[in-house]
């Protein structure tokens, strides 16, 4: 069996600061991994594009537009954006981690949700939905693979990778995007895309979660956009007969096959469904069956709607105080989901989104001269919105891309464009101190003229405490540097009797000072950069007494080079033997070279003459002198009296020290 090669990417350090930890998904465009931020200490998931797309520019754009359009959302529901950048040939996205499920694999678990998880799940896509419309954005890609369902009970919207802004209209302009089973009819048929295209979307996803599958099957993608584009929009409650008719209309109306029967964005969906939902929740189990005739109070009808037959009730009708009558009133109206149903006998009320927007259609025709007032207020509107925007004060700058420049050539790039420019420093790892890192709001943004502009002038990195790393391990000084976030630099061993083998001794910055806090100018170190570590490599060997061979053996074992000295004479080591190592460098390092001096044994001296001397006197100038003596001094004999009559060898003879004289007397 054959695995698969591991991920080259798992242990990467991306542009100094995201470490790569494993590998989250896989996509068509790029591959999300889980990372550290050593910066900040704290996990993200970096989303980096493949390598085949790297060198097209379409891909890349929209990488990075994806980053630009998530960074403009600030919601609870929407995934946060962190950074974006470039790595060598590698563009990369960091986003909030979020450890969970997609909605796509609660369903592939538990098949379909219940009414209450739908609606959780609804309230929250919509809620991300209706800050991204409001911000001028379409997702385009809504499906349940792009809602996350954090372990911690959070519901997110991610992956706005085919997003782009509403004042685009959004058309494709080329192969179509997106996932075919939740694509709008317009995107289909016209490749043109508004906030009303996510809407539909929205609805297809919900149908999906209530009923366990999508509406539209096939085996082919555009036997799919064909049922998308003609057929019309099963009910939920045919599939599920459980489903509560609010959250079939809901549906129907969200689906509608044109987009101006759809609600006009998601924050107007997200109004209906909190609003069915109190009534799903109010309703009680006789709810389904003939419901009693009732009356409004006077108070709750809307001036416009006096004269109408038939009045469609919304939230109103569950707070405002009823009136029941008697069954035989004739002009009363029963209430429904949605509606009001005419008294027997009167004209049957619309029913649906469709017939809804097409009564206030109808409403708005008999105010007819008001339109045409209001068409005059829009035109004067427009004119002056045309100005203001065109070249009033509202016009919009593309901020250039300043990055590498000096701080004052930027100032004046955007001082020249209408900008307010003003220089704010920057820690940056990569950038050196002076040049310009980029701007905030960051290039190719677009912002109104005099807008505020600060560029971000590199200070170089900023100046981080070092830890104790001397008395460590040198794997353990390693991981604790780095851990702080330093880099490791050079390891250099040095031999030390007070300290164990392997024993950090000190650490030094680039300049070759020490570090650490009890060192009173290395307290501090700029963050990412490298620390040499000096660890101890032992005692020096002790190669006295041995053989100048053995010596250049017992050194070499230990990185050192024995050469040879001077052989001299010495009374206390034999022959051949070292007497002494000389050691010219301090501190002493792997590759040194030791000197070896060799003994040639003891000096020769020569023998005392020591003729006619007492033997008590000669004997003592003998020892002193270093001999052994050799003699028959008989017990009988008087030391002081007895002289000494020779010496063997004679005396004057060269000899070493030591030697042993053989003494003769009278």
């Amino acid at each position: 069996m054959t695995t698969a090669p591991p991920d080259p990417m798992i242990g990467r350090l991306i542009d100094g600061r995201y470490q790569v930890r494993s590998r989250i998904a896989r996509g068509g465009m790029a591959t999300v991994y889980l990372a550290t931020d050593l910066r900040l200490e704290r996990q993200v998931a970096i989303k980096i594009m493949h390598g085949h797309l790297a060198d097209d520019v379409v891909f890349k754009e929209r990488f990075v537009q994806e980053a630009r359009s998530a960074a403009r959302l600030a919601h609870p529901n929407v995934v946060n954006v962190f950074d974006q950048g470039q790595d060598s040939d590698m563009a990369y996205l960091v986003m909030e981690y979020l450890p969970g499920v997609t909605l796509r694999d609660l369903l592939k678990d538990y098949g379909k949700l219940t009414t209450e998880q739908t609606v959780d799940v609804m309230d929250a896509v919509l809620g991300g939905l209706a800050a991204a419309h409001k911000a001028g954005i379409v997702h385009r890609d809504l499906k349940p693979e792009n809602v996350l369902l954090a372990d911690d009970g959070r519901i997110k919207i991610s992956d706005f990778g085919l997003a782009r802004a509403v004042s685009a209209n959004t058309a494709t302009g080329q192969a179509l995007l997106g996932t075919i089973a939740y694509l709008s009819p317009e995107l289909l048929t016209r490749g043109m895309a508004d906030a009303r295209s996510d809407i539909y979307a929205a609805g297809i996803m919900m149908y999906e979660m209530l009923v366990g599958a999508q509406p539209y099957v096939g085996d082919q993608p555009m036997a799919i956009a064909f049922q998308h584009a003609n057929d019309p929009m099963p009910t939920p409650s045919d599939a599920n007969p459980g489903i509560p008719e609010q959250l079939d209309d809901l549906v129907l109306w969200a689906t509608a096959k044109e987009p101006d029967e759809r609600p006009s964005d998601a924050r107007e969906m997200l109004e209906r469904l909190r609003t069915a939902e109190i009534e799903i929740v109010s309703a009680k189990p006789s709810a389904t069956l003939t419901q009693r005739t009732m009356v409004l109070p006077p108070d709750t009808f809307d001036a416009d709607l006096d004269q109408a037959q038939t009045q469609v009730l919304e939230a109103r009708r569950r707070t405002d105080p009823v009136k029941t009558i008697a069954p035989d009133d004739a002009t009363s109206a029963t209430t429904v989901y949605g509606s009001a149903v005419a008294a027997p006998g009167g004209p049957t009320p619309p029913q649906g989104p469709k017939d809804k927007l097409a009564r206030k259609a109808s409403s708005r025709r008999k105010r007819g001269f008001w339109i045409f007032a209001l068409v005059l207020v829009v035109a004067v509107a427009l004119g002056g919105s045309a100005w203001y925007f065109g070249a009033g004060p509202g016009s919009m700058t593309t901020i250039p891309d300043v990055a590498g420049q000096q701080p004052d050539a930027a100032v004046a790039t955007l001082t020249a464009l209408g900008l307010e420019a003003t220089p704010a420093d920057q820690t940056s790892v990569t950038v050196p101190a002076g040049t310009v890192i980029g701007t905030d709001p960051a290039s190719g943004a677009g912002v109104k003229n005099g807008s505020a502009v600060s560029v971000l002038v590199s200070i170089g990195p900023a100046n981080i405490a070092v830890p104790q790393l001397a008395g460590l391990a040198s794997a353990d000084a390693t991981a604790a540097l780095e851990a702080a976030g330093f880099t490791s630099g050079d390891v250099k061993q040095q031999f030390n009797g007070d300290v164990e083998a392997g024993v950090v001794i000190a650490a030094l910055g680039t300049a070759g000072n020490a570090l650490g806090p009890d060192t009173p100018d290395g307290t501090q170190y700029p963050e990412q950069q490298p620390i040499a570590l000096v660890v101890s490599a032992g005692s020096l060997p002790d190669v006295v007494g041995q053989t100048a061979d053995e010596a250049k053996a017992t050194l070499s074992g230990v990185g050192l080079v024995g050469v040879d000295g001077s052989q001299d004479f010495n009374d206390d080591i034999p022959e051949g033997q070292v007497y002494e190592a000389i050691y010219t460098t301090d501190p002493v390092v792997p590759g040194d070279s030791v000197t070896l001096n060799v003994s040639r044994g003891p000096a020769p001296v020569a023998v005392p003459d020591v003729l006619g001397q007492t033997w008590d006197k000669a004997k003592q100038t003998l020892i002193d002198a270093g001999f052994s003596l050799d003699y028959n001094f008989g017990a009988d004999l008087a030391p002081g009296l007895v002289r000494v009559t020779g010496t063997n060898p004679s005396p004057g003879t060269m000899v070493p020290k030591g030697s042993t004289l053989t003494v003769s007397f009278v």
